[in-house]
Protein backbone atom coordinates (compact mmCIF):
# COMPACT_ATOMS: atom_id res chain seq x y z
CA UNK A 1 0.00 0.00 0.00
CA UNK A 2 1.14 3.54 -0.85
CA UNK A 3 4.09 2.10 -2.75
CA UNK A 4 5.65 5.00 -4.72
CA UNK A 5 6.71 2.70 -7.57
CA UNK A 6 3.19 1.26 -7.94
CA UNK A 7 1.67 4.76 -7.84
CA UNK A 8 4.16 5.96 -10.46
CA UNK A 9 3.48 2.96 -12.71
CA UNK A 10 -0.30 3.38 -12.40
CA UNK A 11 -0.20 7.07 -13.27
CA UNK A 12 2.16 6.49 -16.18
CA UNK A 13 0.21 3.60 -17.72
CA UNK A 14 -3.39 4.53 -16.94
CA UNK A 15 -5.70 5.77 -19.64
CA UNK A 16 -9.11 5.57 -17.92
CA UNK A 17 -9.84 6.80 -14.40
CA UNK A 18 -13.22 6.32 -12.71
CA UNK A 19 -13.77 9.21 -10.29
CA UNK A 20 -16.21 7.98 -7.64
CA UNK A 21 -18.03 10.83 -5.93
CA UNK A 22 -17.36 13.25 -8.78
CA UNK A 23 -19.26 16.47 -8.10
CA UNK A 24 -20.86 19.03 -10.43
CA UNK A 25 -19.79 21.75 -7.97
CA UNK A 26 -16.66 23.43 -9.35
CA UNK A 27 -15.55 24.30 -5.79
CA UNK A 28 -15.33 20.64 -4.72
CA UNK A 29 -12.01 18.79 -5.01
CA UNK A 30 -13.73 15.87 -6.74
CA UNK A 31 -14.72 18.23 -9.57
CA UNK A 32 -11.47 20.14 -9.88
CA UNK A 33 -9.30 17.03 -9.68
CA UNK A 34 -11.45 15.22 -12.26
CA UNK A 35 -11.05 18.28 -14.52
CA UNK A 36 -7.27 18.24 -13.90
CA UNK A 37 -7.15 14.54 -14.87
CA UNK A 38 -9.09 15.26 -18.07
CA UNK A 39 -6.77 18.15 -18.88
CA UNK A 40 -3.81 15.83 -18.25
CA UNK A 41 -5.01 13.47 -20.97
CA UNK A 42 -6.81 10.77 -19.01
CA UNK A 43 -10.24 9.49 -19.98
CA UNK A 44 -12.30 10.31 -16.88
CA UNK A 45 -15.46 8.36 -16.09
CA UNK A 46 -17.52 10.24 -13.48
CA UNK A 47 -19.38 8.09 -10.95
CA UNK A 48 -22.22 9.73 -9.02
CA UNK A 49 -25.75 8.31 -8.70
CA UNK A 50 -27.32 11.78 -8.76
CA UNK A 51 -26.22 12.74 -12.27
CA UNK A 52 -26.43 11.47 -15.85
CA UNK A 53 -23.58 13.64 -17.13
CA UNK A 54 -20.71 15.49 -15.47
CA UNK A 55 -17.83 17.35 -17.07
CA UNK A 56 -19.55 16.81 -20.41
CA UNK A 57 -19.19 13.04 -20.04
CA UNK A 58 -21.63 10.22 -19.26
CA UNK A 59 -21.87 9.71 -15.51
CA UNK A 60 -22.68 6.34 -13.93
CA UNK A 61 -24.38 5.56 -10.60
CA UNK A 62 -21.67 3.04 -9.64
CA UNK A 63 -18.56 1.29 -10.91
CA UNK A 64 -20.68 -1.79 -11.51
CA UNK A 65 -22.79 0.12 -14.05
CA UNK A 66 -19.90 1.44 -16.14
CA UNK A 67 -20.12 -0.43 -19.47
CA UNK A 68 -18.07 -3.63 -19.34
CA UNK A 69 -16.17 -2.65 -22.50
CA UNK A 70 -14.71 0.31 -20.58
CA UNK A 71 -11.44 -0.71 -19.01
CA UNK A 72 -10.90 0.88 -15.59
CA UNK A 73 -7.22 1.53 -14.97
CA UNK A 74 -7.65 3.55 -11.77
CA UNK A 75 -10.54 4.02 -9.38
CA UNK A 76 -10.15 7.38 -7.58
CA UNK A 77 -12.53 7.67 -4.62
CA UNK A 78 -13.92 10.87 -3.11
CA UNK A 79 -16.30 9.31 -0.58
CA UNK A 80 -16.19 8.93 3.18
CA UNK A 81 -14.22 6.02 4.59
CA UNK A 82 -17.38 4.15 5.60
CA UNK A 83 -18.50 4.09 1.94
CA UNK A 84 -15.31 2.35 0.77
CA UNK A 85 -16.20 -1.38 1.23
CA UNK A 86 -18.81 -1.70 -1.56
CA UNK A 87 -16.74 0.52 -3.87
CA UNK A 88 -13.72 -1.71 -3.27
CA UNK A 89 -15.85 -4.80 -3.98
CA UNK A 90 -17.01 -3.31 -7.28
CA UNK A 91 -13.42 -2.42 -8.20
CA UNK A 92 -12.38 -6.01 -7.50
CA UNK A 93 -15.29 -7.37 -9.56
CA UNK A 94 -14.32 -5.10 -12.48
CA UNK A 95 -10.63 -5.92 -12.25
CA UNK A 96 -9.53 -2.32 -11.77
CA UNK A 97 -5.82 -1.72 -12.14
CA UNK A 98 -5.32 0.56 -9.13
CA UNK A 99 -7.40 1.97 -6.25
CA UNK A 100 -6.86 5.51 -4.91
CA UNK A 101 -8.49 6.62 -1.65
CA UNK A 102 -8.14 10.41 -1.60
CA UNK A 103 -6.68 12.33 1.35
CA UNK A 104 -8.53 11.65 4.58
CA UNK A 105 -10.04 8.40 3.31
CA UNK A 106 -8.87 5.17 4.93
CA UNK A 107 -10.10 1.59 5.13
CA UNK A 108 -7.44 -0.96 6.03
CA UNK A 109 -9.76 -3.97 5.54
CA UNK A 110 -10.79 -2.86 2.05
CA UNK A 111 -7.14 -2.15 1.19
CA UNK A 112 -6.18 -5.69 2.24
CA UNK A 113 -9.01 -7.18 0.14
CA UNK A 114 -8.01 -5.09 -2.88
CA UNK A 115 -4.36 -6.04 -2.59
CA UNK A 116 -5.26 -9.72 -2.10
CA UNK A 117 -7.14 -9.42 -5.40
CA UNK A 118 -4.01 -8.02 -7.06
CA UNK A 119 -5.11 -4.37 -7.06
CA UNK A 120 -2.50 -1.97 -5.63
CA UNK A 121 -3.81 0.71 -3.27
CA UNK A 122 -2.96 4.29 -2.40
CA UNK A 123 -4.74 5.29 0.80
CA UNK A 124 -5.05 8.81 2.22
CA UNK A 125 -3.27 10.14 -0.89
CA UNK A 126 -4.29 12.73 -3.46
CA UNK A 127 -3.92 11.66 -7.09
CA UNK A 128 -3.25 15.27 -8.16
CA UNK A 129 -0.52 15.74 -5.54
CA UNK A 130 1.09 12.43 -6.49
CA UNK A 131 0.94 13.19 -10.22
CA UNK A 132 2.30 16.72 -9.81
CA UNK A 133 5.15 15.40 -7.65
CA UNK A 134 6.01 12.96 -10.43
CA UNK A 135 5.75 15.66 -13.10
CA UNK A 136 8.10 18.01 -11.20
CA UNK A 137 10.66 15.21 -10.85
CA UNK A 138 10.38 14.35 -14.53
CA UNK A 139 8.90 10.90 -13.78
CA UNK A 140 6.13 11.20 -16.37
CA UNK A 141 6.61 10.38 -20.02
Amino acid sequence: MNDPDQIRQALREARTIAVVGCSPNRDRPSHSIARYLLDSGYDVVPVNPGHRTLLGRPCYPSIALIPVETRIDIVDVFRRSEAIPPIADQAIARGAGFFFMQQGIEDEDAARRLEAAGIPVAMDRCILVERERMRRRGDLD
